[in-house]
């Protein structure tokens, strides 16, 4: 059969395939939290995977993480990306039955503080301001502290948000003196004058940050769709990390954000850095999820201070099955 002729039946398959995916679509409703984070999310949606695989995806910001948490049990969201922590505090002491279903990335969080502050020492007595007193970045935060010799009792914990609500209070009152901070929001701390203490995983170790989750139940139920979400998800996160598309993508991430184009830019190096950036294939780093749970059973007392093993909260059969079927 001539090349051409080949060409053609291929294109006209592809758009029946489209046209059969569109009858079909299906909505999700997924919460993130707004950040980089987000950028293959943006790119699924913005190049056409979601709607190659049937899919109509509502992106929802989360204000903090109770109503993430809250509205992924109560069924008002089917999908969340967040740090995993949430996944466990969800399971722990919510006695939600949830799924861990993919990867993604470490969190990119570093500790900013006032100008003034020199050391961890300097935030004896002062304020530093956390999403949740009991999750993920708090927990970072504290053991940060604990490990250049502050306990978490020497200074003011408040909890105010998501980190857009922290960098707002950190860079509008000056009695705020730390918090944790993600991209692009630490660049943007940056430019307002605050100043970098530390980074996280430098301090800490490796850390599983964002991670996509479901109840278990609902993946249950839903596994072809929850497959196919997967598979739109990482077609979405191939396009960020080519770099033939780092021009559009940067652009991309700019609108989507509404930050500079040098700031996307600037998020670009990190979120795309081979060693530090997006999980490739979003892959579970499970020694970073260790590392989570660890963190949780010193900070928080879990399980007796004996963190159990990732394999409790991990199900990864429709990654697999995804992975399989590209």
């Amino acid at each position: 059969m001539p090349v051409g002729a080949i060409r053609l039946l291929a294109a006209i398959f592809a758009g029946v395939v489209m046209s059969l995916s569109a009858a079909r679509s299906e909505t999700l409703n997924v919460m993130v939290f707004q950040g980089v984070q987000n950028w293959p999310l943006f790119a699924a949606d913005q190049k056409g995977a979601f709607a190659k695989y049937g899919l109509t995806v509502n992106q929802k910001i989360a204000p903090n993480s109770a109503e993430l948490r809250d509205g992924l049990k109560e069924g008002r969201y089917q999908v969340v990306h967040t740090s995993v922590d949430n996944a466990v505090a969800m399971a722990e002491h919510a006695g939600a039955d949830i799924a861990v279903v993919l990867g993604g990335d470490n969190g990119w969080n570093d500790l900013y503080v006032q100008p003034g502050i020199n050391s961890y020492a300097d935030l004896k007595g002062k304020t530093a301001i956390v999403d949740a007193v009991d999750t993920a970045f708090a927990f970072q935060l504290y053991q940060m502290l604990k490990l250049n010799g502050v306990d978490k009792s020497q200074i003011t914990i408040k909890p105010v948000g998501a980190t857009r609500f922290r960098l707002q209070a950190i860079t509008t009152d000056k009695t705020v003196a730390a918090s944790m901070l993600n991209l692009p929001f630490s660049l943007q701390a940056a430019q307002a004058g605050l100043k970098k203490l530390g980074t996280a995983t430098d301090v800490i170790g490796p850390y599983l940050s964002t991670t996509g989750f479901v109840m278990r139940s609902w993946g249950a139920a839903h596994r072809d769709l929850l497959v196919r979400y997967i598979r739109a998800y990482l077609e979405g996160l191939d396009w960020v990390l080519d770099p033939a598309n780092k021009a559009e993508a940067v652009a991309m991430l700019a609108k989507g954000l509404n930050i500079s184009p040098a700031m996307a830019e600037a998020s670009y190096a990190v979120a795309t850095d081979p060693k530090s950036g997006f999980a490739r294939k979003a892959a579970m780093d499970l020694d970073g999820f260790r590392n989570v749970l660890k963190l949780r059973a010193e900070q928080h007392g879990d399980w007796g201070g004996v963190p159990p093993s990732p394999d409790k909260y991990l199900d990864l059969s429709y990654y697999n099955e995804a992975i399989r079927a590209r």
